[in-house]
Parts: C-alpha cells; sequence; structure tokens
C-alpha cells in the first residue's frame, strides 16, 4: 500500500510526462519532479499505476498517433517525429505490436469507415462511450 504522500509525489512525475511525453525521454527528469531517485521512481509508479514509466509514455505516444492518424493529413514519418520517436521503423514496430496492424493500413482502414476523411467514423468510438456522448441507448 502506498502512502498518501508518495501518492502525491508520483503524480507529479506522472504529470510531467503526461506533458513531455513527446519530447525525448528521461527518467531522471521524471524522478526529479518526483523527489525520488529514478530507481525508486521507476519502482514505485510501476507499483502504484501498473505499467512502467517507459510504457506509460509509449502507450501515450501510441494513442496520440492513432488520433493523428485520423484526424490529420500528416504523413506516417511526420507523425513519427511529432510523437517523439527519431525512428519511422521503431514506431511502426511499436505500432504494429500494440495496435495489430500498421500505421498505414489503421488509417485507411478507419479512414474506410468514415464518410467523411479526416474525423472519427462512428464505427471506431465504442458503444459504452458512445452512450455518454450521444446519448445513444445501448442494446
Amino acid at each position: 500500500m502506498i502512502k498518501h504522500f508518495q501518492y502525491r509525489k508520483i503524480c507529479f512525475g506522472r504529470d510531467y510526462l503526461a506533458e513531455c511525453y513527446t519530447d525525448s525521454f528521461s527518467l531522471t527528469e521524471a524522478a526529479k519532479h518526483s523527489c525520488m531517485s529514478q530507481y525508486h521512481f521507476s519502482r514505485v509508479f510501476t507499483k502504484t499505476f501498473g505499467e512502467s514509466p517507459y510504457k506509460y509514455v509509449a502507450r501515450l505516444r501510441i494513442e496520440k498517433a492513432k488520433k493523428m492518424l485520423i484526424t490529420e493529413n500528416f504523413s506516417v514519418s511526420e507523425i513519427c517525429e511529432e510523437i517523439g520517436y527519431s525512428s519511422i521503423s521503431s514506431f511502426s514496430l511499436l505500432f504494429r505490436k500494440k495496435v495489430g496492424m500498421s500505421p498505414t493500413l489503421y488509417r485507411r482502414r478507419l479512414w474506410g469507415m468514415s464518410s467523411e476523411p479526416l474525423s472519427f467514423p462512428m464505427q471506431s468510438i465504442p458503444m459504452c462511450y458512445a452512450h455518454h456522448l450521444f446519448g445513444v441507448k445501448l442494446l
């Protein structure tokens, strides 16, 4: 069980990572925001949030990339740079691992579902979220 003061400190580091996830990743810098050593920060972060700081940043980057692939007309390499990756091959590999398809295929499939390019197709919004967003009744 994590103590309240530790939770507050670890949240400062998490908030820093959420604000700066597109920059080059520095565990040392995130740990400084939590007033902890990087090793202690990493252990407490993983224990508290269920994923390592590296996985947290990767998840934020992939979620941002997914949104940009649907709503922006940037190339995959531009999106790769925008979210903080310097290598398109490592970005594509991670994207494929997390999403199950390449960034280009992801874009093609979701744009194909939409009558309006550069917008979120209704089919890509989970029904539980659509219920709250649009007042849609669940079957």
